[in-house]
């Protein structure tokens, strides 16, 4: 990008300002209408609300068990993003964090076959695929579960 490519930003367009007279066109009730609930302060209802007929959320039956707020993140890494550690050395999760491989170590660590590997590891994690330990363990690295 040059400084003739520059051009100038949209025009910001100022709010409207409620409830400051006739001559604005949004004065006395600022565009509220008259009375009722979506008048007032604070007026309105919460999403959901059916004006107090039973809301649909509680009218469909609950069935099962959900295991969302329970379930273990993993956080994947591929061999081939192990390639960039010296020979010989331990790799483990906040090595992985401080070199910036991964951004979050979440509940563990998982170690995938994916790509190739030439150095000689000792990569400490969670659990590995069956491939990934024995491309570790050919290059007489290990493949220690934590």
């Amino acid at each position: 990008m040059d400084l003739f490519e520059l051009k100038p930003g949209a025009p910001k367009k100022a709010p409207k300002r409620k409830g400051r007279g006739h001559g604005s066109g949004n004065g006395k009730t600022a565009g509220k209408g008259s009375k009722g609930q979506n008048a007032r302060a604070g007026g309105g209802v919460r999403p959901g609300f059916e004006g107090g007929q039973m809301p649909l959320f509680r009218r469909i039956p609950k069935r099962g068990f959900n295991n969302f707020e329970f379930q273990k993140v993993y956080t994947e890494v591929k061999l081939s993003d192990l390639e960039g550690f010296e020979n010989g050395t331990e790799v483990n999760a906040e090595l992985l964090k401080q070199t910036g491989v991964i951004s979050k170590i979440n509940d563990g660590i998982v170690v995938l076959g994916n790509g190739n590997l030439t150095k000689k590891l000792t990569v400490k994690a969670v659990r590995f695929t069956k491939s990934a330990s024995e491309k570790i363990e050919a290059l007489g690295g290990k493949a220690e579960v934590i």
